[in-house]
């Protein structure tokens, strides 16, 4: 079973294990992810199954969005509940100053990656480190919040959510501390789900629940989107002769294509509407040069 399942992730999974449901329940030796949610998060989670794994890094890398929570008046090593308490301070802030802080952080600003994450150093993931008590310096990085907005506000507990469209790579975590570091107050995020991924929203998802009672009826493929259907490349159809060509690794000249008038990526169909796989237009050089292909011994078959 070849494609792509989107997977609302339960909370106080790993992404790694939660893949490895997957692939458990469709049978398929290879599996993988496009994006690593937290254990506490819960959300989209884009899973890729058998050939369709060759397209993962060809999938669109663009903003995702988030739905966080938070409470004032308290730091923890982790930036979250699940760490242990370093700070806890009085607040004396309102719904007001959370919505006047949230202006600082939108557009591109400088952030520090938190020490409890996969990011490597000397090759050791920084989680690693952290877990034995290291601390590393980590460089800021630019990241970019398209929109950030105050979704609801318990002055009482001092619990706010948030809503946030941010570029990759960006950490929730470390956005709501710095908000609290801005505040006087310190933050701890309290809860995180991603509502949109990869172009693939949470009302598209499907629960580890939903996802085994259907392969217990014997319906998993119903849930099973195709290598085409979450590319989002222009798509372009080639000639039987250009088809076997590309399929074989060669490239097609330009001119005698139509539709690829640009330079990228696009999706490759043959006449009949069989995906064949990414090639990538280059102007310059007048061809179309593959990318990524389905495998020899699935021609004529979906990803």
């Amino acid at each position: 079973m070849n494609g792509f399942l989107l997977l609302d992730k339960p909370a106080g999974m790993t992404s790694f294990f939660a893949v490895a449901k997957c692939r458990r329940l469709c049978g398929e030796k290879k599996a993988g992810h496009t994006g690593t949610l937290d254990p506490m998060a819960t959300g989209v989670l884009v899973v890729a199954l058998g050939t369709a794994t060759r397209f993962i890094d060809l999938l669109p890398h663009s903003e995702k969005s988030y739905r966080a929570s938070f409470r004032l008046g308290e730091t923890t090593d982790t930036l979250d509940v699940t760490g242990t308490v370093l700070t806890r301070t009085d607040v004396r802030c309102g719904r007001a100053d959370v919505e006047a802080a949230l202006a600082a952080f939108r557009g591109e600003i400088k952030q520090v990656p938190p020490m409890y994450s996969a990011l490597r150093k000397d090759g050791v993931r920084l989680y690693a480190l952290a877990r034995q008590g290291v601390e590393v310096p980590r460089e800021a990085r630019s990241v970019t919040i398209s929109t950030l907005t105050l979704a609801d506000a318990d002055e009482q507990t001092q619990t706010y959510t948030i809503d946030v469209t941010c570029s990759a790579g960006t950490y929730i975590r470390s956005l709501i501390a710095d908000l609290g570091d801005a505040l006087g107050t310190g933050a701890v995020m309290t809860a995180l789900r991603r509502t949109n991924a990869n172009g693939q929203s949470i009302a598209q998802c499907h629960t580890l629940e939903q996802l085994e009672a259907m392969a217990a009826k014997g319906t998993l493929a119903d849930a099973m989107l195709q290598a085409e259907d979450v590319l989002t490349y222009d798509r372009l159809t080639v000639t039987s002769a250009q088809a076997r060509r590309f399929h074989n690794g060669g490239e097609l000249s330009l001119d005698r294509l139509q539709g690829a008038e640009t330079d990228g990526c696009y999706c490759v169909f043959s006449p009949d509407g069989t995906f064949l796989g990414v090639g990538e237009a280059q102007q310059a050089t007048g061809v179309l040069r593959v990318k990524k292909t389905l495998p020899h011994d699935t021609e004529g078959q979906k990803a």
